[in-house]
């Protein structure tokens, strides 16, 4: 048996709880009476994964149908996968350790354009065919991907037979339906992507082929099969009545968010011209606080957590922050659990938000500041001023804080030297505030954390047009910033620009960058943005073998006229709403936030409501 093989070797390994499952709160059925198995798999370790919100709702949900049974399947770290290698472990799910190879389907959550190498290895592992052309005829082995990478599916569509577009509720079980109707009555593989592919939210990329121009750009798209020339998401349209769990599979070993998790809202207000998720996770809609007040009560009790965080891409725009806050910490409080609160928006920071923070937060305070100058600020629609942040810091400093952390970007589009020094002398900035204030912590210095992401062009943003700085440019500008901090009270850090160019190519890639990815993996590449197992040599040795080059993808500027890899999937945001910010970026002028004036995205249309 299996599981004989897996106990064998689990003390060899690191963290052995990854892999025997057995946890609480995980579900185990009876295979014989179940019609549709579906693995659930995170193309990461299992300390990551588990930290993941959107498994855990799909996983209940799932589950909540007696006939099918879902289980969860994470890549295994190095150790463990050798075992597995040498000793004829196929990749199993955690709940029955069966092969994920006999199941339904198989199912993976992207995340992040660095786990597509790992994608590659955990199929490789499970014994199915990498390419999808190589699968059986049969009417088993679907391998699905969902998440926000999917949003450009090309780079992986060779390797996918289904990619599911948007928040995945309604549309996995109409997929799971589908295919337990089909089954029943012996319908082929492709009869089932056929009528798969009619069902919204549902792109099968083998219906669709591109042709290319003397310049490497996009010709044309053909459709065929009878599939919708465009392909929209799916979105959940009233989020007090949509499914979520009563209970978490609580892990045996520590893992990365190890805490409850209550979903507060989805989508944003804010309109950031850099932000992916601020415009694919469109239209904005949130939960009533009572329901996430019930929700948190009812996670806590039946999980035993301690802490519970509220996940949302910008909470405190909920228009019931206060009050929600305050019901929240009543229980918390009285019930000794911790609350954890995300990144904080400078513009609505407030007296009464930081006292209710510092009920629950003793460390520092963290807010995105993204640019270093006020143009810059605009450039990238930020919609915050530098009397906002001094604003937010004195309010910090006056309540007791003495260490803030601001979050920056580096390689922005227009970003000039001075845009960089102007990130230092912010700071110093906000130094100067803390010593001009009477009634600061006293006995305690101030601490300034600075943290450089490289900007990453991003598809259906309004900077997805732009090119990514050159490795060279953004050596420069980290080499500037350095050189512009004349204090150890100001500490920085930044990101590899390596992975950062890794991370655009893949992001804007078109489908022939498929080989690009099954190459690299073959020659070791996995765990990508482990920055222990990133093997950058190894990359750019794939991409010369393919033929690409990376400048095509990375450092060049894609045309308002150019077909687009992604141009044929549909997020409601029009790319002439896409095209009219770019161009108000390049004027350094701001759009509203959508509260205060609709910019016309395109959103309310297609849902057929207005958004507020």
């Amino acid at each position: 048996m299996l599981k004989e093989k897996i106990e064998k070797h689990l003390l060899e390994v690191q963290k052995p709880s990854r892999y025997i499952g057995g946890e609480v709160g995980s579900i185990i059925k009876d295979k014989s009476e179940i019609d549709v198995r579906f693995a659930f798999c995170f193309p990461d370790t299992y300390d990551i994964g588990m930290s993941h919100l959107g498994m855990k709702i799909l996983y209940s949900l799932t589950n909540e149908r007696e006939n099918y049974w879902c289980e969860r399947c994470f890549a295994p770290g190095e150790d463990f996968e050798a075992i597995m290698r040498e000793n004829d472990i196929p990749l199993y799910a955690l709940e029955s350790l069966d092969p994920i190879k006999d199941f339904d389907f198989i199912g993976f959550t992207m995340q992040y354009e660095l786990s597509y190498t790992n994608v590659l290895n955990m199929l490789d592992l499970a014994g199915i065919p990498i390419y999808a052309k190589d699968r059986t005829t049969e009417l088993t082995q679907i391998v699905v991907a969902g998440g926000p990478c999917v949003c450009n599916p090309e780079p992986l569509a060779d390797f996918f037979d289904i990619f599911i577009l948007g928040e995945g509720e309604e549309v996995n079980l109409e997929l799971m339906d589908l295919y337990a109707e089909m089954k029943k009555n012996g319908a082929s593989r492709l009869d089932f992507l056929r009528k798969a592919s009619q069902i919204e939210g549902v792109y099968v990329p083998q219906f669709y082929s591109f042709t290319y121009k003397d310049d490497g750009t996009i010709d044309k798209l053909e459709v065929s099969e009878g599939a919708p020339e465009i392909v929209r998401k799916r979105i959940i349209r009233d989020l007090d009545s949509v499914y979520y769990p009563k209970n978490f599979v609580v892990p045996f070993t520590e893992i990365v968010q190890d805490r409850a998790s209550v979903e507060v809202l989805r989508g944003c207000i804010r309109g950031c011209r850099f932000c992916q998720a601020g415009f694919i996770y469109r239209p904005f809609r949130e939960k009533h606080a009572d329901t996430v007040v019930d929700e948190t009560k009812c996670l806590c009790e039946n999980t035993g957590y301690d802490e519970v965080s509220l996940a949302s891409l910008s909470t405190s725009d909920h228009s019931e922050i206060d009050p929600m806050l305050t019901k929240l910490l009543d229980y918390t409080v009285s019930e000794k659990i911790n609350l954890s609160l995300p990144s904080l928006r400078v513009d609505n920071f407030s007296e009464s938000l930081l006292e209710k923070i510092k009920r629950v937060r003793k460390s520092g305070l963290t807010f995105a500041a993204e640019g270093g100058t006020q143009r810059l600020r605009d450039v990238i629609n930020k919609n915050v001023s530098e009397d906002e942040i001094m604003n937010t810091c004195r309010i910090a400093f006056e309540g007791g804080y003495s260490s803030v952390k601001l979050y920056f970007m580096m390689g922005l589009p227009t970003e000039t030297d001075e845009d960089i020094v102007g990130i230092a002398e912010l700071a110093n900035r906000i130094i100067d505030l803390f010593y001009s204030i009477e009634n600061r912590p006293k006995g305690r210095g101030v601490q300034i954390s600075i943290s450089c992401a490289t900007f990453v062009p991003k598809p259906f943003t309004p900077f997805q047009f732009e090119p990514q700085d050159t490795r060279e440019m953004i050596e420069h500008k980290q080499k500037l910033l350095l050189d512009s901090v004349k204090t150890k009270k100001i500490k920085v850090s930044y990101h590899n620009p390596d992975v950062s160019l890794l991370e655009v190519i893949l992001a804007k890639g078109d489908r022939r960058l498929c080989d690009v990815v099954y190459t690299a993996w073959k020659k070791g590449c996995k765990f990508d943005s482990w920055e222990e197992h990133f093997r950058f040599d190894k990359w750019m040795d794939a991409f010369k073998e393919c033929g690409i080059d990376t400048a095509f993808y990375a450092n060049r500027r894609f045309e308002y006229d150019e077909i687009l890899p992604w141009d044929h999937l549909d997020y409601l945001v029009s790319k002439e709403f896409l095209i009219r910010e770019n161009k108000t970026a390049h004027q350094s002028k701001t759009t509203p936030n959508c509260r205060l004036r609709c910019s016309g995205c395109g959103v309310n249309k297609k849902v057929g409501r207005e958004c507020f």
